[in-house]
């Protein structure tokens, strides 16, 4: 989560928010042959993704974060699902373009979740997802000093007996 300050700066937040307004240009045509009922649920489900991309991302923990990005993925699947139900009706020829690019962005959608999620559950970094003070300094502190060492290797001059080592070399870029 690092890069990311806010979850409108998530590429999948943004799919997803293009998805719910491609669906709601759909729902806003007057003579779309969908029951209420239908136009609910698709509605619904639809924001239901970014919705749920938003929440996970302001949670604390690791856990929850998976959980509302494995509920958003779901919710991605049931726009795929209704689309699906409904693609072959005749009177929904004219709105075929219309409901492919909803179905196209409902899977990347899916996609972009899948493998965030993976990421996540492979990562070692288990529990709290947000550093706190202490913890930040102390990986700010790991950081340079690690950043101090390969700088010390790099620079050693020939004559110092760790020059040849495997550690300068590969500090030095020289091997791997």
């Amino acid at each position: 989560m690092g890069k990311y300050q806010t979850f409108e700066e998530l590429p999948v937040w943004r799919e997803a928010a293009k998805l719910y307004n491609r669906v709601l240009d759909l729902l806003e045509e007057s003579n779309l042959p969908l029951s209420s009922g239908f136009r609910n649920q698709l509605d619904r489900a639809a924001l239901s993704v970014s919705n749920n991309v938003a929440e996970g991302f302001e949670r604390l923990t690791t856990n929850e974060l998976i959980s509302f990005l494995a509920i958003a993925k779901g919710s991605g699947g049931e726009v795929r699902s209704m689309l699906a139900v409904v693609k072959d009706r005749p009177r929904l020829r004219s709105f075929i373009g219309r409901l492919r690019e909803i179905q196209q962005l409902a899977e990347s959608c899916g996609r972009q979740l899948g493998a965030w999620m993976s990421s996540i559950q492979d990562s070692p970094v288990k529990g709290k997802r947000r550093l706190d003070a202490r913890t930040r300094q102390e990986k700010d502190t790991r950081q340079a000093a690690e950043e101090f060492r390969l700088r010390f290797l790099r620079n050693l001059k020939p004559e110092h007996p760790l020059y040849g080592s495997v550690e300068a070399r590969v500090a030095r870029g020289e091997q791997e």
